[in-house]
């Protein structure tokens, strides 16, 4: 399976500028360089053992979405000019891991599962694609990561917080931006051959449903409607990661996001906004794509600094360029775990 990997991401290397049309080809000549000057920057500020200063850096979170930026501009941890990037990235990580099979460290957001979930989705995404030696490792540190994953959904919650996660693998309740990353992660394993049973994916989008407005088309945080507007891609792209494409549900979302998505500039949490809605618009495709990428590269090529970063008011430049580096590379579809199905048009 891991070869099978390996050799889906080295096609998708040599095909990365078979990008889609439209849209991106008015923007492409200037990604392209933003893209480059981002990575270059998270790089250029990365501390020898792999992790970052700054807010949140020295947990597994920061690295991991640093080194999942790195992949999704088709670099690889086995050559290349981030390679040393990316290895120094997983050593960090898996040398952070404890003994229940959490990555450690200090903590990402309230608590330290929602770094673990974004560490194991990394971990995930570039397995089957480093050199034999880290994937001895990352075979060994996986299955234990996804574990804990398991064990903390698995904690016996309310009716309304079951199926999710929180802060703490034993947390008692749930949210759906904690929840998002670990059905990530489960999904980004189960495509790459872990055993993950159905039935945690099945449970994890009930949970979902149940922070959905069926009438407006909106996720929110712990209900429907608290934090809409930065958290409603990031339930359509869960939703469209796990087979639910094309159902009513999807498209009341998708036109939501439609209608709301330019109150992100400037809000509270729009770097993740913008990263989940991209992902998820491109998910969907034709206008909703077209519309959104206009926007998002019109908008936020211009603040990026002349470092190469982009700031957020919530978690800094490293993380603020990571969120933007991946929003802006969808097109690219590096990272297996947003692949999208390909009957869905550009038009």
């Amino acid at each position: 399976m891991k070869v099978l990997s390996f050799l889906l991401l080295l096609c998708l290397f040599s095909s990365a500028q078979e990008v889609a049309p439209t849209v991106f080809a008015k923007w492409k000549e200037k990604v392209d360089p933003s893209v480059d000057r981002g990575l270059q920057y998270l790089a250029r500020v990365q501390k020898q053992d792999g992790s970052y200063s700054g807010s949140y850096g020295d947990s597994c979170g920061i690295p991991a979405l640093a080194g999942m930026a790195f992949l999704s501009r088709g670099h690889m941890a086995t050559e290349g000019p981030y390679a040393n990037s990316l290895n120094k990235i997983i050593d960090f990580l898996i040398g952070r891991q404890d003994r229940e099979g959490l990555y450690t460290g200090g903590q990402y957001g309230s608590g330290p599962m929602y770094g673990h979930n974004i560490a194991t989705l990394f971990l995930s995404e570039v397995s089957g694609m480093v050199d034999p030696d880290r994937q001895k490792k990352i075979n060994e540190s996986l299955p234990r990561a996804l574990a804990l994953i398991l064990r903390a959904q698995a904690v016996k919650k309310s009716d309304r917080h079951q199926g999710g996660w929180r802060y703490h693998a034993n947390s008692r309740d749930s949210d759906t931006s904690c929840s998002g990353w670990a059905l990530m992660a489960l999904r980004s394993a189960k495509l790459n051959g872990a055993e993950v049973p159905d039935k945690a994916i099945e449970d994890a989008v009930k949970y979902l449903y149940g922070n959905f407005s069926q009438k407006n088309g909106h996720f929110g945080y712990s209900s429907p409607h608290n934090q809409k507007n930065s958290l409603t891609g990031m339930g359509l792209l869960c939703l469209e990661l796990c087979g639910e494409h094309g159902k009513p549900s999807t498209i009341k979302a998708a036109d939501f996001i439609l209608q709301t998505f330019r109150s992100l500039e400037g809000a509270q949490f729009e770097f993740y906004g913008n990263y989940y809605n991209a992902q998820a618009m491109f998910q969907i495709g034709g206008k909703y794509w077209e519309t959104y990428a206009d926007w998002m590269y019109a908008t936020y090529l211009k603040k990026q600094k002349e470092d190469g970063s982009w700031y957020s008011k919530e978690a800094g430049q490293v993380y603020g360029t990571a969120m933007m580096t991946l929003a802006f590379t969808v097109p690219y579809r590096q990272l297996p775990i947003y692949q999208r199905d390909e009957t869905v048009d550009e038009e």
